[in-house]
């Protein structure tokens, strides 16, 4: 970063950083809203949709992957770090973004993977030319035969994680896709390339990056360690003492091995290295025990509150949480934690008004503020390399149909990629062509128009959630307690600072369930509810959530 441009962005050491009373919104380009017909969404599409995010609130948008990409895994798979992918514009599309956001104070987050690289790069075209070629240490290589991988590391998109390069006689790791080569972050010429693309697109006006499977920079492949290897926090401190010490950009790194203990050392105050990170441990928890996400299980309740709970305390006044039910490699919540049927509006609004209660920062993806759902199609309908690539695998190993279709409704990422519904016009009004990825049908009654014009509609919740959480400082300070830790029904807790307390009550059921508290809150103020009026004291009605202030006095703990 310049010398000017790292001025500007120096912060006070007693400054509050702005990421923590923010709310960030999640966009996924090629869904959100296309600008030229072409089925795909796009920057320009994006920019005029900026006054419906300042009119949410928001402080920033994260944005998925918009380099340049043969998009083989949706633009995970980058193929020119410094340029935008012709499908969604130019750099001076993107140029634009970054100024029109900021007039309307939101900042851009740039999605950075740099585990690995697209096999079209320039790096890898010449690392795989020759041993010798000076790019061919930008990657991780073995030695061995072809047909015989050098040890027995999966991909996480079906087979084995290497394969054979003939011209150099060596196989070459990757831990996604073929086509998603991992670079070698023991090399200090790509943590250098890493470091100087950063400063660059800081330099253009970023507000912050998002680090794609940060836990998997340090992996040892010889000894078969992926996540959190030896080396994987040195070279964090080395990336932000090098690109983001001292600045305002806000960082957070993918990290499904986070334990609250690594996530310490991520998102230390001291800010050696993250802003936070995005734990995944409540995210895992309705799926059997030892399996992966398709072997579904019923949601455990008591152990979700349990883990949400233990990531609030252990991280209170020592590091940051990121918030968050959703993301493009997620289910729709409404679906999953909720009822996206009968209750689906107090559903979604229960679920919003758990997650913005707790410290942290909270995360928004596109359309979760409107409710919108999974979506059931034909297999030959999806998209998702991931989903694809399981279905072949289990339906080779004699898995039934019905199975592997239950969880691909249930889990697969094409869930939250169907196209932003923004009005009841044809395609959700997402596009006048044809949609890359077929729009959920539900959109006649699910739609951002309608829900801008309905002052009751979830999006004008999420709008009260996020003012609340810049009005009460309790929200982004105060000390949380879990209540009823042995409720089935209802999740409660406290958020507690010098001088305000307030309670949060949610029920995840469709019925009324009743409940009783050692502390009186018949007087307190009602900061927000899904219901019209709150229900009568000790019972929450199907999906019921509200949100109860009070000032603290003397006698108060």
């Amino acid at each position: 970063m310049g010398k000017e441009a790292l001025k500007d962005r120096n912060i006070s050491e007693k400054q509050q950083p702005w990421w923590k009373s923010a709310v960030i919104y999640q966009i996924y380009p090629r869904s959100f809203c296309d600008s030229n017909g072409d089925g795909i969404g796009d920057l320009q599409g994006i920019i005029s949709r900026l006054d419906y995010l300042q009119e949410l609130g928001v402080d920033a948008v994260w944005l998925s992957p918009v380099y340049r990409s043969p998009q083989d895994d949706n633009g995970y798979d980058i193929s020119d770090y410094r340029d935008i992918d012709p499908i969604f514009g130019t750099l001076a599309d993107m140029d634009e973004l970054i100024a029109e956001a900021k007039k309307r104070n939101i900042r851009i987050i740039m999605d950075v993977v740099v585990n690995h690289s697209s096999d079209e790069h320039v790096w890898f075209r010449e690392a795989k030319k020759s041993r010798s070629n000076p790019y061919h240490n930008y990657y991780i290589w073995r030695d061995g035969e072809e047909g015989t991988p050098p040890n027995e590391l999966k991909s996480a998109f079906g087979g084995s994680a290497w394969t054979w390069v003939p011209e150099c006689g060596q196989y070459y790791l990757h831990l996604f896709s073929e086509k998603q080569p991992d670079l070698n972050w023991e090399n200090p010429e790509v943590r250098h390339e890493v470091h100087e693309m950063l400063r660059w697109w800081a330099d253009r006006g970023v507000g912050g990056f998002r680090l794609d499977v940060v836990d998997l920079f340090g992996k040892e492949v010889d000894k078969m360690i992926t996540k959190e290897g030896t080396m994987l926090h040195p070279y964090i401190k080395e990336m932000s003492k090098a690109v983001f010490c001292n600045t305002d950009l806000v960082t957070v790194g993918e990290a499904w091995s986070a334990t609250p203990e690594r996530a310490l050392l991520y998102s230390n105050p001291d800010g050696s290295e993250l802003s936070m990170v995005f734990q995944f441990e409540h995210i895992s928890l309705d799926q059997q025990e030892g399996k992966t996400k398709w072997d579904l299980a019923p949601l455990p309740f008591l152990k979700f509150k349990q883990v949400l709970s233990k990531w609030q305390t252990e991280l209170y006044q020592r590091g940051w949480n990121s918030l968050f039910f959703e993301n493009h490699d997620l289910p729709r919540s409404v679906s999953r934690f909720g009822n996206d049927r009968e209750y689906r509006i107090e559903s979604a609004k229960m679920l919003a008004t758990l997650l913005h209660g707790m410290q942290g920062t909270p995360y928004i993806y596109q359309g979760q503020e409107l409710g919108m759902t999974n979506i059931r199609m034909e297999l030959s309908e999806y998209q998702d390399i991931e989903l694809l690539g399981m279905y072949r695998e289990r339906k080779a190993a004699g898995y039934p149909e019905e199975e592997l279709m239950e969880a691909i409704y249930a889990k697969g990422r094409d869930n939250a990629r169907t196209p932003m519904q923004w009005s009841d016009a044809p395609n959700g009004g997402f596009t006048t062509g044809t949609p890359w990825l077929k729009v959920n049908p539900n959109y006649k009654q699910i739609n951002a128009y309608s829900q801008v014009q309905d002052g009751n509609s979830i999006f004008h919740y999420y709008r009260k959630l996020i003012a609340l959480r810049k009005k009460h400082s309790v929200l982004v300070d105060g000390r949380y307690e879990l209540l009823l830790p042995e409720d089935s029904s209802v999740f409660a807790y406290t958020r507690t600072d010098e001088k305000t307390r307030l309670l949060v009550l949610c029920n995840f059921t469709a019925d009324t369930v009743a409940f009783s508290m050692d502390e009186d809150w018949t007087d307190a103020e009602v900061l927000i509810g899904n219901y019209e009026s709150p229900s009568a004291s000790g019972t929450l009605r199907p999906y019921e959530a509200v949100m109860l202030k009070k000032q603290r006095t003397a006698e108060m703990k």
